[in-house]
């Protein structure tokens, strides 16, 4: 860089390598440089009043400032706040290529505003250092939110930190990649309350009674907006218990990715309604399009009866671009709204121990998921397939056993003993019958 040098003017004001100067303010004295490329001065306090010390300090801080401004490093620096919206602003770069869908920078920003509460809006990513978020962990679990925050979410959220600081830190803006976030017990993924936040079978029974009347209510005055967000929330759960859907997945869905129709199956050909959807690559998690089946309660065709005429009026949009799970066919169901009325459909439904459970909307996933696998009629590979997820999670994380198959697998061997003294005591009377015979 390009420094002008200052003629020495007095004894309160030294000239350091003939481009610095420090001086003095009341009893301590200052440092002052000028940086051409950021167009203004650096300042700062040398915290002390001896003249000697100040040299010496001054000389210091010189050479880091000429060393961090060769390695391409500025002086002043943005805060937290700007460097989140300089890092969104390239994820919205990704979306736009098909990198990541808008779920995922959904996701993003939530994390990243998470980090924003604990770290401080205005404090400045240069004076971050490595150790700065070793607390975040235990902040964001011990929060005084009633919102309970799971073990999984808060390490995701401190992926995408130090994803974020590696990309300031290519960029100059910080003066570190990555904060040491403190390495916490792993999970007991044999434990089954904690491998994975799931309802029983009586809790769901209970939740979809709360729902049909929950919808009872909203019809009775459906023009009025909050009910019609609550008639839209309540078919938003059946329909993720029916499908096993993930949330993007599920809130992009518009009425020209499903079809809901009645087909006959089984000996006696009883009717079922069957839905088959559509999840288009850009809405898709692992960015790949699957078409699937499954069995529902005539959800989507119970929603086109109150929707579709509402959809019709959107001028912008044919009916089947327009988003099922939407007021207006434009705008997706709010995130917001379906975690306030999931919290109320729980209490509704006397569900317990919430506070001490990862219970989530995406919950109903992982039931579908696990009751698919415990009924033993669908391969993992299918169950991948039509999930959109691979066979390795299914296998690794919905592989739950049951206390009846646990029972099973425990008198296994009693029962290969037992088979082995039948087929014993079956060739002892064949051997009778032939003696007897002769």
């Amino acid at each position: 860089m390009t420094l002008k040098k200052i003629p020495k003017t007095n004894d309160e004001e030294i000239v350091i390598f003939d481009e610095a100067v420090i001086y003095k303010r009341g009893e301590y004295w200052q440092f002052r440089l000028w940086l051409p490329k950021e167009d203004r001065y650096a300042r700062q306090s040398l915290r002390t009043r001896s003249k000697s010390t100040a040299i010496d300090k001054g000389k210091e801080v010189y050479l880091e400032i000429l060393a961090n401004n060769k390695a391409g490093k500025t002086y002043f620096s943005q805060t937290t706040k700007q460097g989140v919206a300089m890092y969104v602003k390239q994820r919205q770069k990704d979306v736009e290529l098909g990198n990541i869908v808008k779920g995922r920078l959904s996701t993003i920003k939530t994390h990243l505003e998470h980090w924003l509460e604990f770290i401080g809006r205005d404090t400045k990513l240069k004076e971050l250092g490595r150790m700065d978020c070793e607390d975040y962990f235990y902040s964001r679990i011990k929060s005084n939110k009633k919102i309970s925050v799971s073990q999984s979410t808060v390490l995701n959220e401190q992926s995408t930190i130090n994803s974020m600081m590696s990309y300031l830190f290519k960029h100059n803006e910080t003066y570190i990649n990555e904060f040491d976030f403190p390495k916490v017990k792993k999970i007991d993924r044999g434990n089954e309350e904690l491998r994975r936040a799931l309802f029983t079978e009586d809790e769901i029974r209970d939740i979809k009674y709360v729902i049909s009347n929950y919808i009872l209510e909203a019809k009775k005055e459906i023009d009025k907006p909050a009910n019609l967000n609550k008639f839209l929330v309540s078919y938003y759960f059946l329909v993720a218990m029916s499908t096993g859907l993930r949330t993007g997945e599920q809130r992009q869905l518009t009425w020209g990715d499903v079809v809901e129709r009645i087909e006959r199956y089984g000996p006696d050909q009883e009717e079922h309604s069957v839905a088959t959807i559509k999840v288009r690559d850009e809405t898709s998690k692992v960015r790949n399009t699957r078409v699937f089946k499954c069995v529902v309660n005539n959800e989507f065709t119970e929603l086109q009866t109150v929707l579709y005429p509402l959809h019709k009026m959107n001028k912008a949009k044919k009916v089947h671009e327009c988003l099922i799970f939407s007021a207006d066919g434009d705008n997706q169901l709010s995130k917001r709204a379906i975690g306030y009325h999931f919290h109320q459909i729980l209490d509704l439904a006397e569900v317990k121990n919430t506070d001490k459970r990862d219970l989530v909307p995406y919950s109903f996933r992982h039931n579908f998921i696990t009751a698919m696998v415990k009924s033993g009629e669908i391969n993992p590979l299918d169950i991948a397939e039509m999930c959109g997820t691979s066979i390795t999670q299914i296998e690794r994380v919905y592989y739950h056993k049951d206390e009846e198959t646990k029972k099973e697998n425990a008198f296994a061997l009693v029962r290969g003993k037992e088979k082995g003294k039948l087929r014993k005591k079956e060739d002892q009377q064949l051997i009778d019958e032939n003696e007897s015979i002769e």
